[in-house]
């Protein structure tokens, strides 16, 4: 079968069990808490909570969705930044017992899959002192699949990580998985909505229970067409073959991110320097640094956006109809970058003709440049015909790591400007941050994050994502605001949940760091609505009042699209 038949036996399955078909939503998100459309549910999210469905009580859908929590991981087998979702929904209609059923049913019966070779995980519960309130196991789901006939040694028990999904955004429906996977492969996911979670975790069961299902189409066509990985498929494919080289990572990373970007402006996203228009542009980016590495022609980007188009224009026949857009607003950025990259490739000719030229300083020049390594390597000895030797790559993996362990060692201050050790001046200006960088984002627009911080007793140093210089009198809303917030004598708490949790409640983070399972929240104001949330090692002062009044004394920029602000407390 290929993707299409795939796509519509799935429908076709689904309507003929009185399930009404429901059209894909945008891939942007109507949740302000998201900046894109990641599941199936999205758009269905209020009826789970008792609201009248237009749609009725059951429905499927082919949902475009679009994840950038996996881009590290993009260019394995399975992971993908845009991908289609298949889902039936339930909305106090059929719960547990009937999901199974149909879903055994559609793959082992419809599509005739070999059952010997799934596996089915299920959730085994969580104690109190993971989530803060006991879960139960959900052991309704192995008495069902046990009675289609699946043995005990073919069902899993797995914790909350696994098998319990949810919310959308900061707070929603949520419940546990039953998961059923092929050859490895997790390939459908049902979800058992039965709680209700709010922005502080807790847990409330709710009244109309529904069910919530995603499986990926990339995945299940890999499964039916017998291939090792989704870029094999008829989805890829096309695309993957116009790519030349033997480096596969690059040509999935490549293939994917320009099938992202063709989705992503045929909805009316360009290239920028905030939200959805900058994770477009880092994609984008991403793809011609690859395929700089692998020498791919200039434009390589306009052809295979074009077989991206014709793969499925009959399915999505926005994208032809906005073709020309489409190639324009990727040539456009392809040019832009071209320029930035060859001004970095060109200064790492000579870089790598300094003499003591090694692996360490090849690292260095890496992270200050963005020029990838492996195209530092080539310059080197294909241009330059310089021998590298064999501890060249093994002295850039210990700078790398080296530096790794130096972020680790000094993430306690990044996440909040102070070490355990410090002085009460310092704390003081530690939770300053907090307050700066939500004021930030209030005045300048969330596209604002913190790129670093650091701390003395005297002043806070705070770096944050802006692409322009900050006016005066956007420096003195932001002042005041500050203020406004030391002023009402806000109440600093601390919650310690598992991260995942901690993100989906609206907790900011770093990008690109490393967290440990359980992280500390701290949140300014009241709880269930506070000024500031983010997850920090802390330490903080008890309430905003001790801090004092706030002035930032200088702002300054700290590299290209980044601004640094230094302020003190009186």
């Amino acid at each position: 079968m290929n993707s299409d038949q795939i796509r519509q036996s799935f429908l076709f399955f689904f309507e003929e069990k009185k399930h009404k078909i429901a059209s894909s939503n945008s891939l942007l998100s109507t949740d302000p808490t998201v900046l894109f459309t990641t599941a199936g549910m999205q758009q269905f999210k209020e009826y789970y909570l008792g609201k009248p469905s237009p749609y009725g009580k059951r429905v499927i859908s082919c949902q475009k969705c679009f994840r950038t929590s996996d881009i590290d991981e993009v260019g394995d087998n399975t992971h993908l930044t845009f991908l289609e979702m298949l889902g039936n929904f339930s909305f106090g209609d059929y719960f547990k017992e009937e999901a199974i059923k149909l879903a055994y049913d559609f793959l082992f019966k419809e599509l005739k899959l070999p059952i010997e070779d799934a596996i089915f995980t299920v959730f085994e519960g969580d104690p109190v002192k993971n989530s803060g309130q006991a879960i139960p196991p959900d052991d309704g789901s192995v008495l069902i699949w046990e009675k289609l006939g699946i043995s005990t040694d073919k069902i899993k028990k797995c914790g909350k990580a696994d098998n319990f999904w949810g919310p959308t955004g900061e707070e929603g429906p949520c419940g546990p998985t039953t998961e059923i996977h092929l050859n490895g492969t997790e390939v459908w996911n049902l979800v058992f909505n039965e709680y209700y979670r709010d922005r502080n975790g807790k847990l409330t069961l709710l009244e109309q229970k529904g069910v919530d299902t995603g499986m990926g189409l990339e995945r299940l066509a890999m499964i039916i067409q017998g291939k090792n990985s989704v870029y094999e498929t008829d989805l890829f494919s096309p695309i993957i073959n116009e790519i030349p080289g033997q480096n596969d990572r690059a040509k999935r990373i490549i293939a994917d991110h320009v099938k992202s970007s063709v989705f992503l402006i045929s909805e009316g996203v360009l290239p920028s320097n905030v939200e959805q228009g900058y994770i477009l542009r880092r994609i984008l980016r991403r793809a011609i640094r690859y395929g700089k590495l692998i020498n791919l022609p200039q434009d390589f980007l306009i052809f295979l956006a074009q077989k991206v188009i014709e793969i499925y224009k009959n399915i999505y026949p926005e994208l032809k109809s906005k073709e020309a857009d489409i190639l324009t607003a990727i040539q456009n950025e392809e040019k832009k970058f071209e320029k930035t990259l060859d001004v970095g490739i060109k200064s790492t000719v000579f870089v790598v003709t300094e003499p003591g030229f090694n692996g360490e300083k090849a690292y260095i020049w890496y992270a200050t440049s963005g020029v990838p390594f492996d195209v530092i390597k080539e310059i080197a000895e294909e241009e330059r015909k310089i021998k590298l030797g064999k501890s060249f790559e093994l002295d850039f993996e210990k700078a790398r790591k080296k530096h790794q362990e130096i972020s680790r060692a000094g993430a306690e201050k990044k996440f909040g400007g102070v070490g355990k050790e410090t002085t009460h001046e310092a704390v003081k200006l530690h939770t300053a941050t907090h307050l700066l960088h939500k004021a930030l984002r209030k005045i300048l627009g969330t596209h604002v994050k913190q790129m670093g911080s650091d701390i003395t007793p005297e002043r806070l140093r705070f770096d944050f994502s802006h692409s322009q210089k900050t006016t005066e009198e956007e420096i003195k809303k932001v002042e005041d605001l500050v203020n406004r917030k030391i002023k009402e004598n806000l109440q600093v708490t601390k919650k310690e949940i598992p991260y995942q949790e901690a993100i989906d409640s609206g907790a900011l983070a770093f990008f690109k760091e490393k967290y440990p399972e359980i992280v500390n929240v701290y949140s300014i104001g009241d709880p269930s609505d506070p000024f500031s949330k983010e997850i920090c090692a802390g330490p903080h002062v008890n309430s905003t009042s001790e801090l004092g009044h706030f002035r930032i004394i200088k702002e300054e920029s700290s590299g290209a699209g980044i601004r640094r602000m230094r302020a003190i407390l009186e």
